[in-house]
């Protein structure tokens, strides 16, 4: 088991930032950690990691205890936190030559050029790291988390401030490096997560409100769907407030609406009606299950 959390607890004075959760990564998973913010997803992977030490509970890296052992894990695993701290005024083969010997790598240039190649660093590789963009930086702090070949990388926000192009690339590689690795990453961006991942572990105020595959997340919630609908002119939201079997009705924006409801079939034809009636035109009327975005509003909301 590549990390394995077991009943664990961080507590700052009266308040749990972590309580009492468990879950396991194995050799092979791309695993999704998300949670709103405050949840206690940056807190369970600094424990990980052995950046912070636990109230109670153990944590395990490739068998091993991180709080007995924390310089030993640390060998095993590869970090991006979400602050990406670098040393902005080092050239990039530089700062990644004194990640590599921090590492104690025996064949430095190797491990160096190879870090850069897997993170598409190389057309920047020759400049300083604070002359780079973000999404580069973001790819130096990627190459040193990777340049010692660990077993796990906990990635935390490894998106975040990236354009869409450079979204699809990060994603890329993290999806290659899951093939051998374990990956555990928290992100906000959750269409991201169900592009890369199969399993994901939800957590809220501190606890465990999810562990499982997307596909049974969303068997689990078939009943509830989601309709799209969007009209020509603005409507009064109230009139499909009124409509029975529908749950929320969230406004997009102008004229464009989306509704949740566990009777799709039904809510479509009272929005055709409603649309006679009142004489108005539909643009665009669609149906859909629940995505993890719905999954995800409805369990934390649910749990908080």
């Amino acid at each position: 088991m590549s990390i394995e959390i077991k009943n664990l607890l961080k507590q700052y004075g009266e308040q749990k930032a972590v309580n009492n959760i468990s879950f396991k990564a194995e050799k092979g998973e791309i695993v999704g950690f998300l949670g709103p913010n405050g949840a206690g997803k940056s807190t369970t992977m600094k424990i990980i990691t052995g950046y912070l030490r636990q109230t109670a509970g153990e944590a395990y890296v490739c068998g091993i205890n991180v709080a007995e052992q924390p310089l030993e894990t640390k060998k095993k695993i590869g970090y991006l936190p979400e602050l990406n701290a670098l040393y902005y005024d080092m050239y990039v083969r530089e700062y990644l030559g004194f990640v590599a010997e921090v590492h104690k790598i025996s064949n430095k240039q190797q491990a160096i050029d190879k870090a850069i190649e897997t993170v598409g660093l190389k057309p920047e590789s020759k400049k300083k790291i604070g002359e780079l963009s973000k999404g580069y930086k973001q790819r130096v702090g990627l190459a040193a988390a990777l340049i010692h070949d660990p077993e796990v990388l906990i990635l935390d926000e490894p998106t975040s401030g990236l354009d869409p192009n450079q979204i699809v690339e990060i994603r890329e590689v993290i999806k290659q490096q899951g093939k051998n690795k374990t990956v555990l990453f928290s992100s906000h961006i959750l269409q991201e997560v169900e592009a890369m991942c199969d399993r994901v572990i939800i957590i809220n105020k501190g606890e465990l409100v999810a562990d499982d595959t997307l596909s049974n997340l969303q068997q689990r919630n078939k009943g509830k769907h989601t309709v799209m609908v969007q009209f020509k002119e603005s409507i009064d939201k109230s009139l499909l407030d009124q409509l029975s079997d529908v749950d929320v009705v969230v406004e997009l924006e102008t004229a464009h609406y989306k509704l949740q409801t566990g009777k799709p079939e039904s809510v479509r034809k009272q929005l055709l009606k409603l649309s006679l009636q009142h004489n108005l035109s539909i643009v665009s009327l669609q149906s859909e299950d629940q995505s993890l975005e719905e999954i995800f509003r409805t369990l934390t909301k649910k749990a908080g």
